[in-house]
């Protein structure tokens, strides 16, 4: 019986050499999807490179709409803070008195009146600053004249003008005369002016040189001015004086008014006496003011 079995092994090996052809096709099979696989990567690149192009104009646009809302919110934030700043300033308006002063003036509110040979008179804000200075500071008696409606006050007095003790100025201390002064008073302005005068007439013969001399201090002058007067004297002759004007104001000086005129009578008095120095370079002029 095991020889009969043996031819049968045999027949089995032929049939496995007969299935050798088919693994020459499977060979062909893997071939071809290789090749697939080429054809499909080739599409693939196509489809990158077509990608970017849409997508660049797409992120310009949503770009330049950010851009535009941006500024737009800005905008409106000062004008609110313009709207707040005068609410702020409103609130400082300050209290006002029957003068015009206001609630931090040293004045405010102050009412005072003096007798006079006509009555009882008031005396408003600038002639109280006089009065004080005159009468306070300098303790002279009370020579103000005012109006019947207090607007204008008028303070008349003498001095006397003595020259330098230095060997350079033309005037030296044997050298004096008298000069006039008049302060005059205009509480609608608040104004407060000197006039200082060489109380003798200017000789018509010096009215010229006199001129000159005016217009060559002037400019150096640092404060008031010089100034020919005419004016025409009890018996209808017209006379010319030397006079000297300085002037302050006293609107809006809330502190310091009795100071303000203190000190321009102070300095009105040094320049004017530095003035009539230099005048005297001139003999004649000199010797005028001093007869």
């Amino acid at each position: 019986m095991a020889t009969k079995k043996s031819p049968a092994k045999k027949k089995v090996a032929t049939k496995v050499v007969k299935k050798a052809p088919a693994k020459k096709a499977v060979k062909k099979v893997t071939a071809k999807k290789v090749v697939a696989k080429k054809a499909v990567k080739k599409v693939v690149k196509k489809s990158v490179t077509k990608k970017p192009v849409a997508k660049k104009p797409a992120a310009k646009k949503a770009v330049k709409k950010v851009v535009a809302k941006k500024p737009a919110a800005k905008k409106p934030t000062p004008k609110k803070t313009a709207k707040k700043s005068p609410k702020a300033t409103a609130p400082k308006k300050l209290k006002v008195d029957q003068y015009g002063l206001e609630e931090d003036d040293e004045f405010f509110g102050l009412y005072f009146a003096k007798s006079t040979s006509k009555g009882l008179v008031e005396v408003k804000p600038c002639t109280f600053s006089l009065m004080y200075w005159w009468k306070g500071l300098l303790g002279y008696p009370d020579m103000i004249d005012i109006s019947k409606d207090s607007n204008t006050a008028m303070l008349q007095f003498e001095s006397t003008f003595g020259g330098g003790d230095s060997g350079e100025t033309e005037l030296t201390e044997k050298d004096v005369f008298d000069v006039d002064h008049i302060i005059e008073v205009d509480e609608q302005e608040q104004l407060v002016s000197l006039y200082s005068y060489v109380p003798i007439p200017v000789p018509e013969k010096l009215i010229g040189a006199l001129g000159l001399s005016i217009l060559n201090i002037n400019p150096e002058t640092r404060y008031g001015s010089l100034e020919i007067c005419s004016t025409d004297n009890e018996e209808g002759e017209n006379e010319h004086f030397l006079r000297y004007r300085a002037a302050t104001y006293l609107r809006g000086v809330k502190s310091g008014k009795v100071e303000a005129i203190e000190s321009m009578v102070t300095n009105g008095s040094e320049f004017f006496g530095l003035a009539l120095d230099a005048m005297c370079v001139n003999k004649s002029i000199k010797k005028w003011l001093l007869s």
